[in-house]
């Protein structure tokens, strides 16, 4: 998994909420941009809270990512 791919991903108008499937079988899902950091060698996932405020955040490294699944089609990106 690149990281342009979840750039384009948290870019897209109007907004696509997905899933990142890790190699661990941890799924993380994205329903708002905002709520995902994308940085140089992986992802910081806010998980909690309410609205755009999350109460904590994951991280998942890109070489941990091996699936993203869009939530509209329920397709697959492959790493």
């Amino acid at each position: 998994m690149t990281l342009d791919t979840i750039q384009d991903l948290l870019s897209r108008r109007p907004f696509e909420p997905f899933q990142i499937v890790t190699s661990s079988g941890n799924v993380y899902s994205i329903r708002h941009p905002e709520m995902a950091w994308p940085i140089r060698n992986g992802i910081y996932v806010g998980l909690g809270g309410r609205g755009k405020i999350p109460e904590r955040a994951a991280f998942v490294s890109l070489l941990h990512i091996s699936a993203v699944e869009t939530s509209a089609n329920g397709s697959k990106k492959h790493k």
